[in-house]
């Protein structure tokens, strides 16, 4: 007797090859039979006739290190089918840190994570693994975070890894990585990581690299120039790939406003260099603007000493009139809209041009107000184009970066706020409904392999990613003409639709389109 039986279905069994027909028998946690098994018996039958039958898919950006751990049921990913995401993104994360920079982090990055227990223990990867294995509803696996890493071991300053230090940061990649790490993860235009330069960044991938992980970017931006050529961005990262030795992989690397229709030549270094025997893979969403947490678009002086300083400077009045002027002159800030904000929730999404008029003020001035009173736990998001041909055309890039056999799907969730940003409930059914429909660039057969098979081969995710006897039974049923996306950015937190059944680990997690309440995720790989 099978413990779930998947009755009727047509596979698409992440592959990339043709669908078919078949029956799925489920015991415990794996895949034990595929066939005809119309006869067989079973706790539970799910009948899944005219519907698509594929493997759970695999979120390979998220920020939802901190939400899992007070909202483990995690419906914003869980209904879209994602059955594993993978943390630590953008070298933003927990572990490993001493319980004192636990304390120190935590409330820095409170604008993009959320706060999580005070009490835990992030002391080392293996500890971050085990309060999410069967914790949460969905499977976690883990980068090592660039930020962790440089804050355990030189402390929130602005100073070169050097000797002891050097070797410190390098020995806690490597241990991360032995336990159970992924990869290291890094975002160069965040604090304390954009202080390291591109030399300090070569060194601490060689030792992901030793440990047999990958190393995943957030490029550069305008922050400092501390980097290969003063140029940061894609060269930067192809370098540290060339003299490390490491697989790169592009985090949300696509097209935006100004680029839009620029596919080919968004890859054209990167292509070169694949051509020269650097490793790249890259990943993206599939929405036209972003979104951050507003403490990181500050200048790199605000940030010396961590939290209490930052916000000090803030406070400071001289201090306060130069940040003014400086955020007034980024277009940034006269585009952005406010996602989060706990302690002023009335202005979530509102536009800061639009608070500014209001307060008789400037943008500048409400960015450092909303710091001030939500004690710096404030995120934004940019605003999609007013062009809808501009839009159209991004969505088309989109699928024709997700035609190359590099791409996979990340959505950068950051599901903190009344009104967070789309993405984080809505990436992988706009993709597999309502872009496919609209630009049938590839097979629904390849959609389905960038989003499940390519990341778990990229990331090491072992027995998962595919239908196939002995895998786990992580799994997505979906209507292929049905589903589709329902977050939009005036009411965000919709779920999506045509995606009735989930399965993680063998458990029925999504049952009709709704969540269970089962908390059957691992740690994995």
């Amino acid at each position: 007797m099978f413990d779930v039986l998947i009755l009727g279905g047509t596979v698409v069994d992440g592959s990339g090859a043709p669908n078919y027909q078949a029956d799925i028998g489920i015991k415990g946690e794996s895949i034990s039979a595929l066939g005809n098994l119309a006869h067989s018996e079973a706790k539970r039958v799910i009948n899944a006739a005219g519907l698509i039958v594929s493997p759970g898919f695999i979120d390979t950006h998220a920020h939802s290190d901190g939400a899992l751990l007070w909202d483990p049921q995690h419906s914003n990913g869980l209904r879209q089918g994602i059955t594993t995401e993978i943390l630590g993104q953008d070298g933003l994360s927990y572990a490993p840190l001493s319980q004192k920079n636990y304390a120190i982090y935590r409330r820095y990055m409170a604008g993009i994570l959320g706060e999580p227990p005070e009490e835990l223990d992030m002391s080392s990867v293996s500890a971050f693994r085990s309060h999410y294995d069967k914790k949460v509803s969905i499977n976690t696996a883990y980068c090592v975070p660039h930020g962790a890493v440089r804050l355990e071991a030189l402390g929130f300053e602005d100073l070169p890894l050097t000797d002891d230090n050097l070797k410190n940061a390098k020995r806690m990649i490597i241990e991360g990585i032995e336990q159970g790490a992924v990869g290291f993860a890094t975002g160069l235009m965040y604090f304390p990581l954009s202080w390291s330069d591109t030399t300090e960044m070569i060194e601490l991938c060689k030792a992901a690299n030793e440990a047999g992980g990958v190393y995943v970017t957030h490029l550069r931006s305008n922050h400092n120039e501390r980097s290969f050529g003063g140029e940061g961005g894609v060269p930067e990262a192809l370098e540290i790939g060339r003299k490390s030795g490491i697989g790169v992989h592009f985090s949300h690397y696509r097209t935006g406003p100004g680029s839009q229709g620029q596919v080919a030549e968004r890859m054209e270094l990167i292509d070169k260099a694949k051509s020269e025997g650097v490793d790249c893979t890259m990943e993206l969403y599939p929405y036209p603007s972003g979104c951050t947490f507003a403490l990181s678009m500050l200048p790199s002086h605000i940030h010396i000493g961590g939290p209490e300083q930052a916000l000090a400077r803030i406070k400071d009045s001289s201090e306060q009139k130069n940040l003014v002027g400086i955020l007034n002159s980024e277009g940034w800030v006269h585009e952005s809209v406010v996602t989060y904000s706990p302690e002023t929730p009335e202005n979530e999404g509102m536009g800061l041009v639009d608070l500014a008029s209001i307060d008789s003020t400037s943008p500048g001035q409400i960015v450092c107000d909303l710091l001030i009173k939500n004690d710096l736990k404030v995120a934004f998001r940019g605003a999609p184009p007013d062009s809808v041909a501009i839009w159209r055309q991004l969505s088309q890039d989109t699928m024709e970066f997700l035609s190359r056999p590099d791409y996979m799907v990340g959505s950068d969730a950051i599901p903190v706020g009344n009104m967070p940003h789309p993405r984080a409930y809505g990436t992988f059914p706009r993709i597999l409904g309502r872009l496919q429909r609209q630009f049938p660039i590839l097979s629904l057969e390849q959609i389905v392999q960038r989003m499940t098979d390519n990341p778990a081969r990229r990331f090491g995710i072992k027995k998962r990613g595919r239908i196939e006897s002995g895998y786990f039974a992580d799994i997505a049923i979906f209507d292929a003409e049905r589903v589709i996306d329902n977050a939009t950015y005036d009411d965000p937190c919709q779920p999506p639709a045509g995606i009735p059944y989930v399965l993680v680990n063998g458990q029925v997690a999504v049952d009709n389109e709704r969540c269970t309440g089962t908390l059957a995720g691992r740690a994995v790989p």
